[in-house]
């Protein structure tokens, strides 16, 4: 073979790679830009250092101190924010506490993405660790604050929630549940805060070993075809929709409100049995979690966040 035919055989090679390379979807050019295994490592850190963490609890106080110390930098900025309340629960007042985390964009507009951080009350007196309910989404959400205070939003800005009594005190209906998101929900309409949010997005129950993700029709549907199109550029598509159905969850206090709304959550979380074996109950422990999930769901918020960038 002559310089001129080696020459072109590797230009030929370089363009093919290149055309690879345009046409590989956008997110898995950046794929893995969190790990699913330091998501679990977190959420294993965060299981140790407030194991059960029901509002008034020694390990309540364990996991805000958790939650607070990932965010010194964000903290010295002045873009950690304690939001302090007082609910009105079926056994009196109780103090509560939301941790919002802002991640200035370069666009008029908020991305929310929330998720609740405390354990359910009423099992305050069995071992409940809420493993996968709340404590793995608890630690995916500070992965993803790590991952923006190294790459800051270039659209909107990315905000995070952590927000506290998603819960029942006593038992679920519209008045006792859900209390962090309707007091931010009110406060932010108030102050005008809620016209700015382009998307309001909950994670919830998305670390467990055989997760697919729920498509949760109380969902905005605009936002649920952004996350078929997530699944799609991912590679992650046969973790999505293999059910279907409405769910009470922290998004609807911004739904009523007319906020776009996307609830990311897998409900089923059991057996073939039993659907709903593990959830709220002693069996919700980390050897439920899987790294790989994880990966799946961290992989796909930030995809999200860049669709609804470009929407």
């Amino acid at each position: 073979m002559n310089f001129r035919s080696r020459a072109l055989r590797r230009l030929t090679v370089l363009l093919t790679l290149a055309v690879s390379c345009v046409s590989m979807p956008s997110a898995r050019a950046q794929a893995h830009a969190v790990s699913g295994q330091a998501v679990y490592k977190l959420t294993q850190e965060y299981l140790a250092a407030a194991p059960k963490r029901y509002i008034g609890s020694p390990g309540h106080t364990a996991a805000e101190g958790f939650i607070k110390q990932h965010f010194k930098p964000e903290a010295a900025k002045g873009n950690l924010i304690t939001d302090n309340f007082s609910a009105h629960t079926p056994i009196g007042q109780l103090s509560m506490t939301n941790y919002i985390v802002k991640f200035p964009g370069k666009k008029d507009g908020i991305i929310v993405l929330a998720t609740h951080y405390e354990t359910n009350y009423p099992l305050k007196d069995i071992n409940f660790f809420g493993a996968n309910d709340g404590a793995c989404t608890t630690a995916l959400l500070i992965a993803l604050g790590q991952y923006y205070r190294e790459h800051p939003p270039q659209g909107y800005s990315v905000w995070l929630v952590f927000d506290d009594g998603e819960e029942a005190i006593k038992e679920w209906s519209s008045s006792d549940s859900l209390y962090g998101t309707r007091h931010l929900a009110a406060k932010w309409s108030g102050d005008g805060t809620i016209s700015h949010i382009k998307a309001f997005i909950v994670a919830d129950m998305i670390g467990w070993k055989s997760m697919n993700i729920t498509k949760e029709s109380n969902s905005t549907p605009w936002l649920l075809d952004l996350l078929a199109k997530s699944g799609k550029d991912t590679g992650h598509v046969s973790y999505l929709f293999r059910d279907s159905q409405a769910i009470e969850d922290d998004h609807l206090p911004f739904k009523q409100r007319s906020v776009p709304v996307l609830d990311i959550i897998d409900y089923q979380y059991g057996t073939s049995q039993d659907p709903e074996a593990f959830h709220h109950t002693e069996k919700d422990t980390i050897d439920k979690i899987s790294p790989a999930s994880l990966q799946v769901s961290a992989d796909l918020f930030l995809d999200v966040v860049k669709l609804i960038d470009q929407h």
